[in-house]
């Protein structure tokens, strides 16, 4: 119901210092598979995981972008941080990571040509 999830939104923002990386990951995905808004759980979630960017790991990194996406919440300053993460971590991006996150940036129209121009020469190696 929708105002389980507000309810939850509303306890997990309280919360958010108790959370790592993955569970902020799984939680903007799950919003955005199930289609609920919550701007303001996205928001201070975008927040905690700019400060903590370096905990993420790939898949991390790539359910986040496309949990953003998912759930059409524009977060320009998280999308900087995870495309100079990503580029950093290439190296432990399986192929399936490196396609999401490919395929993410480009569905929002994010132009990102220092992690575009990583990643293809990465696909070439």
């Amino acid at each position: 119901s929708p105002e389980l999830f507000d309810a939850f939104s509303h306890e997990a923002i309280k919360k958010l210092n108790t959370f790592n990386s993955q569970g902020m990951a799984n939680t903007v995905s799950a919003y955005a598979n199930i289609g609920h808004s919550s701007p303001e759980l996205f928001d201070a979630i975008s927040h905690k995981s700019i400060k903590t960017i370096d905990a993420f790991n790939s898949q991390e990194i790539a359910h986040t972008m496309r949990a953003y996406i998912k759930a059409g919440h524009s977060s320009p300053e998280l999308f900087d941080a995870i495309s100079h993460k990503a580029i950093e971590k290439l190296d432990t991006f399986r192929s399936q990571n490196l396609a999401n996150t490919m395929w993410t940036y480009a569905r929002a129209g994010y132009s990102c040509p220092e992690l575009f121009d990583a990643i293809s020469h990465k696909a070439m190696e």
